[in-house]
């Protein structure tokens, strides 16, 4: 049996780029003291999110993702496997909301976020797909906060061998009816619902990562986490910045979880063929 001590972070990141790789070098040095062998930065941790999610706002630089600051990032990692969210400017111009994970041989998978909330497709393009990939730590998936609230994002992942899922995230608290208590905060309830369902229902073992503090009109709710195979919350830090820090065998954990009822294995995907959604919800 294989132990992997893995952490999630939840920090605030904004447009002084200097300044973020500052905070993450010292976040990586803490978590390599640690004995950490995944770490999990938030959304846009190169750069900051948006200042607003109603449209127009200044965005992030645009990184390309064979860049200098991929690189870096890289760099920093050495042994550890990392993943960051950033915006990744594309050969052919366009800008994505991305999540890229590194080690210090350098890029080992890159998700474009899917699912766009709000006016945030005024500033990225969508990707198109969810992939999990290899890595020294065992196989994982990637997504982006909004990602989450869909559950055929985590059950793609899951089907695709993803034993590990990491969900990094700029997750603000409630624009229309906020608490002053984040803690008590409806969209952090949404948040870590989430969470812990998509864990459960797939099984799997997930990371999830969040910004903290305000930026622009947002305030994010923090609330990263390590969470089990069947849905519990090994650690977290709260809506207090910090990094929930848990050790898991997540090839054992994945075995007991999945023993008795195995909800991949169970499937019975006869039974739901519309799945990919009837005309009459495009445009609700």
């Amino acid at each position: 049996m294989s132990t992997l001590t893995m952490a999630a972070v939840a920090a605030p990141f904004d447009r002084d780029l200097e300044a973020d790789f500052v905070r993450i070098e010292r976040l990586v040095e803490k978590a390599r003291t640690d004995g950490v062998g995944l770490l999990a930065l938030p959304e846009a941790a190169l750069g900051g999110y948006l200042a607003d999610l109603n449209g127009g706002a200044e965005g992030p630089p645009p990184l390309a993702l064979d860049g200098p600051e991929i690189s870096r990032l890289a760099a920093l990692a050495r042994e550890l496997v990392v993943v960051a969210g950033y915006c990744e400017i594309a050969p052919d111009g366009t800008k994505y909301n991305s999540a890229v994970c590194v080690t210090g041989d350098g890029v080992l998978g890159n998700h474009r976020k899917v699912h766009q909330p709000l006016a945030e497709d005024a500033s990225y393009g969508a990707g198109d797909g969810f992939a999990a990939f290899d890595t020294p730590i065992g196989r994982i998936g990637t997504m982006i906060c909004y990602d989450k609230a869909f559950p055929e994002s985590a059950r793609a992942l899951a089907l695709d061998g993803a034993e590990i899922v990491v969900c990094v995230s700029a997750w603000p608290g409630s624009r229309t009816n906020p608490s002053s208590d984040l803690s008590s905060d409806r969209w952090k309830r949404r948040f870590d619902l989430f969470d812990q369902a998509r864990a459960l229902e797939n099984q799997v073992v997930w990371l999830s990562a969040n910004q903290t503090g305000t930026f622009g009109s947002l305030r994010f709710v923090g609330s990263a986490k390590v969470v089990d195979p069947g849905g519990e919350v090994l650690s977290d830090t709260g809506v207090a910045g910090g990094m929930a820090v848990a050790s898991l065998d997540v090839r054992q954990a994945l075995e007991n979880a999945r023993r008795a009822m195995g909800h991949l294995r169970d499937r019975r995907p006869e039974a739901y063929p519309v799945l990919g959604g009837r005309p009459e919800f495009e445009h609700v």
